[in-house]
């Protein structure tokens, strides 16, 4: 009876010291929990994985630093995935951080494929415009950018040569928290240059793409952190989104026990309650 009490009354302070464990211990110690790879996420990786060997695939960075938890682990995935297979790698923003983004996820890769700037993959940088700057891509991509992030003239980079306009990018991939973002790359580079496009983007934007998908718009979607991991089982390579992965999946076990704790000790309290004790004696008062 005492532990039920104390069940019932537990400090929220506990709580939040079996949270903060189930939290930290799978990012220290990976669980490697299993998880499911949904279908959009197989299908922009069967995509990426069925494209002509060198080509050219555009990678946009539209996000900030607040969505970088969700999309970087998938940035980093992609694009794994594609120096792997050889294939060139144009990066540019339509988010004023992006390219600043774009820049820390190639410090993770560069030593690990010996990857050379100008031949491997190139940084366009950041250039306002939305889906105005993505229709003036598809007439000319060195009109657009005609110099690199540090202002190179991109006509002296080897990856560029031969580049000139949609009809030479194999796919498209959107990294994006918000507006500008996937819609303007769907609504100019696919419907109107019937270029491939690939969507990565937080958890709570991903359902209003899957109209996109069903149509064929869109030909996979990363959606969140758990997009991420999906797409890290995929390419053999678990890395963060895995071990965030393990780390909520786990927190919320704690929580669901919590619940299921507390509930148990209601009911019995009140059962116990309604009962009330048995009057001393067993009489019947006069």
């Amino acid at each position: 009876m005492n532990f039920i009490r104390w069940l019932s009354d537990i400090d929220r302070r506990i709580i939040f010291v079996f949270i903060a464990v189930a939290v930290i211990v799978p990012i220290l110690v990976p669980l490697n929990m299993p998880v499911r790879v949904t279908p959009q996420v197989e299908g922009l990786y069967r995509t990426v994985e069925a494209l002509p060997p060198g080509s050219h695939i555009i990678v946009a960075f539209d996000y900030d630093p607040a969505a970088a938890p969700e999309c970087h682990p998938m940035a980093l995935a992609f694009l794994r995935q594609c120096f792997a297979r050889k294939y060139k790698v144009i990066i540019l923003a339509l988010w004023p951080q992006g390219a600043q983004l774009a820049i820390a996820a190639m410090e993770d890769l560069r030593d690990e494929f010996d990857l050379k700037y100008g031949e491997d993959y190139v940084n366009l940088g950041y250039k306002v415009g939305g889906a105005v700057l993505i229709k003036s891509l598809g007439a000319s991509i060195p009109a657009a950018f005609p110099t690199d992030m540090e202002g190179r003239d991109i006509s002296e980079l080897p990856i560029m040569a031969g580049v000139k306009n949609f009809d030479d990018i194999e796919m498209v991939l959107d990294l994006s928290a918000g507006d500008p973002g996937i819609p303007a790359w769907v609504q100019v580079a696919n419907a109107i240059y019937h270029v491939r496009v690939g969507g990565g983007c937080t958890a709570v934007s991903a359902p209003q793409f899957y109209p996109y998908l069903q149509t064929g718009q869109l030909v996979g979607l990363l959606g969140g952190l758990r997009g991420a991991a999906e797409y890290e089982v995929l390419i053999k390579r678990p890395e963060a989104a895995s071990r965030r992965m393990d780390s909520q999946s786990v927190a919320h076990l704690v929580i669901i026990l919590f619940i299921l704790f507390a509930n148990f000790s209601y009911f019995v309290l009140r059962r116990r309650s309604q009962g009330g004790p048995a009057p001393v004696g067993g009489g019947t008062a006069p």
